[in-house]
This record gives C-alpha cells, sequence and structure tokens, in this order.
C-alpha cells in the first residue's frame, strides 16, 4: 500500500517523497549520494566504523541512509569511550566530522584532530596524519577482504547482524596478526590467559 501510494506520489511529480522505498529486497535502503563520480549515488545503509590505534575495530554502527557525519561523532565518540573503559589520548577522524562542538569530544582528550594540522600541536601533526592515513587501510581491509559489504542477510537488523559478525572476524584476524608478529605485549597475554 505504501508503494502505491508513493508511486502515485511519484507519478504526481512530488521530487521529495519521505521514506520512499527504492527496493523491494532492502525496504530500508535509502539512496545515498557520494563525493565521487562514479557511482555518484547508491543504495544502502551507512557503515560507520572506529578503530584504536593497533587496528582494532572497537565499534561498528549501521544507519538507515546517509546522517550527516557531524551528528554522528559524539555518539561514536561515546560508544568508543565506553568499549575502552577511558578516554582516549588521540580522536582523529576526517574533514566530514569537522565542527567547532566536535573539535572538544571526546571531553578531556588532549589531542582531536578531526582533518586540518592546525588541529593539534606541530609535534603531533605527523602523528596525527599517520593514524589518519592508517584508519583508512583499515577501512580498505574491512570493507573488501573481511566481507563488510557482502552481507547476505536483508534489512537494518540483517546488516547489523551481518557486521557484527564480521567485526568479531575482523579483530579475530587482527589479534592473530599481532601475536604470531609477537606484539602484545606479555601483560595482555596474561590477562586473556594466554601466558602464565
Amino acid at each position: 500500500m505504501l508503494f502505491q501510494h508513493q508511486n502515485e506520489q511519484k507519478l504526481a511529480g512530488e521530487r521529495h517523497i519521505p521514506n520512499r522505498i527504492v527496493s523491494f529486497d532492502e525496504a530500508d535502503a535509502r539512496p545515498i549520494k557520494k563525493g565521487k563520480k562514479h557511482p555518484d549515488c547508491e543504495f544502502g545503509s551507512t557503515l560507520q566504523l572506529s578503530f584504536n590505534r593497533q587496528g582494532f575495530m572497537v565499534t561498528m554502527e549501521n544507519f538507515i541512509g546517509k546522517p550527516n557525519d557531524k551528528t554522528l561523532w559524539p555518539e561514536t565518540a561515546r560508544l568508543f569511550e565506553e568499549k575502552i573503559k577511558g578516554v582516549p589520548e588521540y580522536a582523529i577522524g576526517d574533514q566530514g566530522y569537522r565542527s567547532r562542538v566536535n573539535q572538544t569530544i571526546p571531553q578531556g582528550t588532549p589531542n582531536i584532530f578531526l582533518g586540518k594540522s592546525s588541529d593539534v600541536d606541530e609535534e603531533k601533526q605527523n602523528y596525527c596524519q599517520k593514524a589518519r592515513s592508517a584508519t583508512e587501510g583499515f577501512i580498505a581491509v574491512a570493507k573488501n577482504l573481511r566481507g563488510f559489504g557482502l552481507s547476505l542477510y536483508r534489512g537494518i537488523e540483517g546488516d547489523r547482524i551481518w557486521s557484527l559478525s564480521c567485526q568479531i572476524a575482523y579483530n579475530l584476524k587482527k589479534f592473530l596478526q599481532l601475536y604470531n608478529d609477537e606484539k602484545i605485549s606479555e601483560e595482555s597475554l596474561i590477562k586473556l590467559g594466554l601466558l602464565g
């Protein structure tokens, strides 16, 4: 019934139809305008990820459509702090998150870098730029090698189940990689019960 009503609206010439159905398979899918030349528009849900400096995926959230990055930053910061049980020394994002308010979130974080060198002191700029570049690599691996873009489930709930499963697999592979390279501290291994 909703589809029929929206179809009538479209045929009548309406251009902005709220929550328009774009896919029978994915009723929650929304058009997402991209800053790329091709494709300039995709349909689906938005996935937001946050990582620590070692490359572990700390938070993962799915959203319907394309919410503004500036509105996502505070909640992502809160979830990150909740998971790591403290305030990070660095909070790093791209310019999409840039706003006056976001430059103070998470509270108590001494270094907040949102895409501009002037955000942090000169001696911290190189570290922040490298961390920002590394995050792009983490995202690329998550999307292309760990299956985030290949959801076998439908709807926003299905996307969330798939994404959580992928997060577990991603972090397990990251842990095994660091373990094999002997880059996990003895203290962490003892806490995990892997060292006596």
